[in-house]
């Protein structure tokens, strides 16, 4: 198998495999489909697609970084770090304040299709 091939296989592996095993990401995953099925039922704009599109994959995007962040420090340590509890407090941060960021602009790009 070409490693190009190969890196896709082991990328769509650690995709599923973190998809059964944290919970934060099937939250954001089962949130992009609710918010793909409003967008289809609203009919949104090329433009609102993409920028719906590209908050999605932000938002799970940070939520595997972060999940690889945790992983590597439980990894190398498994007392309490200052630096260790820092860095996985950080990567949960980062994705708590794109989730409040999508949904911010969600609501502005969903608001002039609910109000007509």
């Amino acid at each position: 198998m070409s490693r190009k091939i190969l890196s896709f296989k082991y990328a769509f592996a650690g995709l599923v495999t973190a998809l059964k095993e944290e919970p934060n990401l099937k939250t954001h995953f089962l949130i992009g489909i609710v918010v793909i099925a409003i967008s289809v039922l609203l009919k949104i704009s090329k433009q609102d697609w993409i920028i719906i599109i590209f908050l999605i994959g932000f938002v799970v995007s940070l939520e595997l970084t972060n999940t690889a962040i945790e992983e590597v420090v439980n990894a190398f340590t498994d007392k309490e770090h200052p630096g260790a509890k820092l860095a996985k407090d950080v990567s949960a941060a980062a994705v708590l304040v794109a989730a409040i960021t999508s949904a911010i602009i969600g609501i502005i790009v969903f608001l002039p299709y609910i109000s007509r």
